[in-house]
């Protein structure tokens, strides 16, 4: 299945909840407010249909004003926002979500997730219950998480009797969370990859150079290509018009079986951002 527009014809995989989700995106993790209309509005200008930001990002103003403005048509972009730590708890998500589509200026959300589990808090099923309230109301499509590990994914699944349909990850070659990606395909989670680049670190890696060379493409393309054929919806975020639209030109290619093997292979267990299991950052308990 495919998201189209007469711009864009980015390849979708289909939820657990039958709705479907680009297979690329575009994320605006530390895109200050300031600068999110002209970064948002350029990622649309290049084809991108998936959009993907928080609460905490402090963007959701202007990244809503850029797709509001677009002149793409509302149910041809695929929005994402998330919940932070701070305002888990059932009621507590029931008014932040009201405040981030509010902020966005936007009827309904396509994917909302929880941040992070920070399961000191005990928090995060009933915030999930909430999502499943918000579900039923019809104000967002699907509902998923964010950072969650098989543990945490497991007791929302015995306890709210629902999968999340995606749990984003952060996942590039030297983090590749192949037990973990494993564990979605087992259940029919959909894996999304965060820091799909690895911030940038894994670009400059000599195999994934060595790939560029001999594809004729750039390093990112290769890892964004390698994302997309081993399944995963990937989120690659720059501020800079010409890598947007370079990171968008992906589907003209493919890697070999012999050079999707090479990048899987750096993987070395390496994260950049905080470890789920312990992250308790902008938790009030």
């Amino acid at each position: 299945m495919t998201f189209r527009s007469e711009s864009s014809t980015v390849p979708s995989v289909v939820l657990n909840d039958g709705h479907v989700i680009p297979t690329l995106g575009f994320g605006v993790f530390q895109v200050a407010d300031a600068e999110a209309f002209d970064v948002v509005s350029a990622a649309l200008g290049a084809g991108y249909r998936s959009i993907d930001t928080a609460a905490i990002y402090g963007n959701e103003v202007e990244v809503g004003r850029a797709i509001r403005e677009s002149g793409v048509p509302r149910d041809e972009i695929y929005v994402t926002t998330k919940l932070w730590n701070s305002e888990q708890g059932y009621d507590s998500t029931l008014r932040a979500f009201d405040e981030s589509v509010s902020r966005l200026g936007l009827d309904y959300l396509d994917l909302y997730l929880i941040h992070w589990p920070v399961a000191q808090a005990d928090r995060f099923v009933d915030t999930f219950r909430a999502f499943q309230t918000l579900k039923s109301q019809g104000r967002v499509g699907s509902i998923g998480v964010s950072n969650f590990t098989r543990d945490h994914l497991s007791r929302v699944m015995a306890e709210t009797g629902e999968i999340p349909a995606v749990n984003q990850i952060e996942l590039h070659p030297h983090l590749g969370q192949a037990d973990l990606r494993a564990f979605h395909a087992e259940n029919g989670i959909t894996t999304e990859a965060w820091s799909p680049l690895g911030r940038g670190a894994d670009l400059k890696d000599p195999v994934v150079v060595e790939i560029a060379e001999e594809t004729g493409r750039t390093p990112a393309q290769v890892i964004i290509r390698w994302h997309l054929q081993l399944g995963n919806v990937v989120i690659p975020k720059s501020v800079t018009p010409s890598r947007i639209r370079e990171n968008f030109d992906v589907f003209g290619f493919e890697l070999t079986a012999d050079q999707m093997h090479r990048v899987t292979a750096l993987d070395q267990g390496t994260r950049i951002g905080p470890d789920p299991d312990v992250l308790t950052y902008g938790l009030d308990v």
